[in-house]
């Protein structure tokens, strides 16, 4: 598998995912603006990688900061990454996470805190990977033998540290013996299941067949899809969950067939804040990345267009939220309230 992003003595080092699959490019982030700009420009995406980028930008900030305005310097570190993307929950908890350990470090001296936030960027890193590992065997269980699964947009290695989140529980029934195959849709308009996905899979030996967003119905009627398993960027208290944009209409398809539809997600992605998905906020993309492909323009110059990058799928199409602590079955309010307080 990929790695999507490391720490080393020259800065914050990560597959450039705006340039796969023409070409693996690995970019050095050298201070924590260019971290943020990364994952504004989604050099880096998926909500888990977001959220360890945001760690390891914070750490990096601090590695640079200078010592005698620390604190100042603390807070606009955090605000810049906080500013990037809006919907994805996990660069939030990242940040918030690196904000009560420095509020536990007052008094230390400049290398005890430089250390401490570079060691803890580096456990959020490896957290998630055993999150990743820990939920592809919960949902490996879940997926039928012998059928092809269908996903949407890309929750893999390269939207986490490691391994993946819906991929996760692909690779997980793969290794567990199941006979496999897997739909991917191009995820229009950013392409990262033809982009990214696909690849992935195809780096895995997973048998992999690509199709674009409006071929689902035909295929699920079709009969040959066993399962659905998508990735989350935010889970409401009431199970109502945000993903790529098309997420919903697979959702309603799936639905529609009879298909179980799972949503794959550490405990993390859980907002228990938000009491239904009607509150999640929507990031708002440019236009550019409907109106061209690549730079070459498929659109009349001028068109209006909307462009959000997320939708949200309603608990009620939801057939099992699967965590790193479990599975979560509706009543959702019920039952995600128990994975994350126990």
């Amino acid at each position: 598998m990929v790695e999507t992003i490391e720490w080393t003595n020259a800065g914050v080092v990560m597959i450039d995912q705006t340039r796969l699959p023409r070409e693996k490019v690995f970019v050095t982030c050298r201070d924590y603006k260019e971290v943020a700009e990364a994952i504004r420009a989604m050099v880096i995406r998926g909500a888990p990688a977001i959220g360890v980028a945001a760690a390891m930008g914070v750490a990096l900030g601090v590695e640079k900061a200078d010592p005698a305005n620390l604190d100042a310097e603390f807070t606009v570190i955090c605000d810049t990454l906080a500013a990037t993307r809006p919907t994805a929950v996990n660069l939030f908890w990242a940040i918030e996470r690196m904000k009560r350990l420095y509020g536990t470090l007052k008094g230390r001296s400049i290398a005890e805190i430089r250390a401490r936030m570079r060691e803890e960027a580096l456990e959020i890193r490896l957290d998630d990977i055993a999150i990743n590992e820990a939920m592809g065997r919960y949902g490996a269980a879940l997926v039928p033998d012998g059928k092809s699964v269908l996903t949407h947009c890309n929750a893999g290695a390269l939207a986490t540290a490691g391994y993946g989140t819906a991929l996760g529980v692909i690779r997980a029934a793969v290794a567990s013996g199941k006979k496999i195959d897997v739909f991917a849709d191009e995820t229009r308009p950013f392409l990262q299941g033809a982009r990214l996905t696909a690849w992935e899979l195809q780096q895995d030996g997973i048998p992999v067949t690509l199709i674009t967003d409006n071929m689902a119905g035909h295929f699920f009627k079709g009969g040959r899809i066993g399962c659905v398993v998508v990735g989350a960027d935010r889970i409401a208290r009431n199970g109502d969950t945000a993903n790529k944009i098309g997420t919903y209409s697979v959702a309603v398809l799936a639905k529609e067939n009879g298909v179980p539809f799972y949503v794959a997600a550490p405990v993390s992605t859980l907002d228990l804040t938000l009491a239904s998905g009607d509150l999640i906020p929507i990031e708002q993309r440019p236009a550019r990345e409907v109106t061209e492909v690549f730079g070459v323009p498929v659109a009349p110059e001028g068109v209006r267009v909307e462009n959000p990058a997320f939708d949200v799928t309603p608990a009620r199409y939801i057939t099992a939220i699967i965590t790193e602590r479990g599975v979560a079955f509706p009543p959702f309010e019920e039952s995600l309230a128990k994975l994350v307080l126990g």
